[in-house]
């Protein structure tokens, strides 16, 4: 299993829209993240900041690589896009972070 890590940004005034935006996640989207190799997917908030820390168990970087080409993926980066910094293409701006220590 990879293990990755990112920090995106969420604006101040969208939080509780965000957070009911996953809780209604789109089944289409489910589905795609899994055939993607999606097993388990979690984002954090840290309120003070907006800075969101999303964290994911994929099983190929290859088949992960790509998601963001789907139409599906692509829908739901036009849906997020009001609620959160992105790039020219609706992505979200992403830092992916290093992973520096595992406890097996």
């Amino acid at each position: 299993m990879i293990r990755k890590a990112s920090i995106m940004t969420v604006y101040k005034d969208h939080y509780e829209e965000y957070q009911k935006r996953h809780d209604e996640l789109w089944p289409e989207m489910e589905v795609e993240l899994k055939a993607h190799g999606v097993h388990s997917y979690s984002i954090f908030l840290e309120k003070e900041t907006g800075k969101l820390f999303a964290y994911l168990e994929i099983e190929d970087e290859e088949k992960w690589s790509e998601m963001p080409n789907t139409a599906i993926n692509k829908k739901w980066w036009n849906y997020m896009e009001p609620l959160m910094e992105t790039n020219p293409d609706n992505s979200p701006v992403a830092i992916d972070l290093m992973e520096v220590f595992h406890l097996k």
